[in-house]
């Protein structure tokens, strides 16, 4: 899984909830609390939660925190199968395999 990051401050109530959805799906994750970063701070506000899975925003506040296993599973890259070559498709192609 890739990298899985939980923006949060202290005293967040939906975020001790997306916390907790996380930790109930055994999913790994790093937590960064906001106002130790005044820019963090300053981009997120209290806009929190938000949680980033490989550098993309999966989830943010107001988003029901029982979604995010779903969310994370969703945002991983899908391997190519027997037979499939992996990678994005040559300009102007058009891709059939999902």
């Amino acid at each position: 899984m890739s990298r899985v990051v939980l923006y949060s401050r202290p005293g967040c109530h939906l975020c001790d909830d997306a916390r907790s959805a996380l930790e109930a799906a055994r999913i790994a994750f790093e937590e960064v609390d906001i106002t130790r970063d005044p820019a963090l701070e300053a981009e997120y506000g209290v806009l929190v939660p938000v949680v980033e899975a490989g550098g993309r925003e999966v989830f943010e506040a107001g988003m029901n925190p029982r979604d995010l296993p779903r969310l994370l599973v969703q945002e991983q890259p899908r391997r190519a199968g027997p037979g499939r070559r992996g990678g994005p498709s040559p300009p102007g192609s058009v891709r059939t395999d999902g």
